[in-house]
């Protein structure tokens, strides 16, 4: 229980960032705090920022919430179940996974399109592998074995 509310707060912490990067980059689409498509996106297929913070928001900003939602309510869902390449274990559990390797696809790709590295992808790296790394712990991972439905 302790592993899964651990695992549930970094994911709704995860999610408030970039829900309001992702909403900025939304909202202001050419640019934001000194970041324009100029300076940030020159080595990238984007002209603005507006598919890349549709990208995060979505992708780390909503989805985040939805399997924290999964992980509490351990509720069936017949489209995540559909992308579940592991049907053995509970779909919140899977997709929690799949946010920490998007997490790292993020960061890595925001490093090859900037040219360039600020500690805070290193943060944000190693930030989606600590998630990894709770997903794969023996008590969450035995919790949410669809073989164990004594949750």
């Amino acid at each position: 229980m302790r592993t899964r509310n651990l695992l549930v707060c970094l994911l709704l912490i995860l999610s408030a960032g970039a829900l309001v990067g992702g909403g900025a980059f939304l909202v202001f689409p050419e640019g934001w705090m000194e970041m324009t498509p100029e300076l940030v996106l020159q080595h990238s297929p984007f002209k603005n920022f507006l598919i890349p913070g549709l990208i995060l928001f979505t992708v780390l900003g909503l989805m985040p919430i939805f399997v924290v939602w999964g992980l509490i309510k351990r509720k069936d869902c017949k489209f995540a179940q559909a992308l579940n390449l592991l049907p053995d274990m509970h779909w919140a559990w899977t997709w929690s996974a799949y946010i920490g390797f998007a997490l790292i696809i993020w960061i890595y790709m925001q490093v090859y399109f900037l040219q360039g590295f600020h500690w805070l992808h290193s943060f944000y790296f190693f930030y989606g592998v600590l998630l990894l790394v709770i997903v794969l712990l023996k008590p969450l991972r035995k919790s949410y074995s669809v073989k164990n439905k004594t949750n």
